[in-house]
């Protein structure tokens, strides 16, 4: 029980500190961004609110501006579902990449992050 106030606060201390000191947005161009929300519509991040990792991986997506959909793994049944039973585990944060037919699951904030950084991080409209 005192696990799990203890937990619950300094999730919400996360939540605060991030949200004062939350990145700014890569600029792009109109074309660039437009092509960058075609590029991660067959994205999804799997993640709980007050999870560090989570909010780290939060605060990358916003950096680069990258339309992700979030999906709450912790209240939302179905999607903590789809983790377990498509993904193989409920480990959060969790993206789901479908393209081309395929489904990848990245499971480790380091990864993802890295995976979107060498994706989107400099997309500019002569990537489009």
């Amino acid at each position: 029980m005192l696990l799990k106030m203890v937990r619950e606060g300094l999730g919400r201390l996360i939540i605060f500190v991030d949200f004062i000191t939350r990145p700014s947005k890569m600029k792009r161009t109109d074309d660039a961004q437009q092509a960058i929300s075609k590029e991660v519509q067959g994205m999804s991040l799997y993640q709980f609110y007050a999870c560090p990792f989570c909010v780290k991986t939060r605060r990358a997506i916003r950096r680069l501006n990258l339309p992700v959909v979030y999906r709450d793994a912790q209240k939302d049944q179905s999607h903590r579902a789809e983790l377990l039973n498509e993904g193989g585990a409920i480990k959060v944060p969790c993206l789901r990449v479908e393209e081309k037919g395929e489904t990848r699951w990245m499971y480790e904030s380091s990864e993802i992050i890295s995976y979107l950084e060498q994706r989107f991080g400099q997309f500019t409209a002569e990537n489009a």
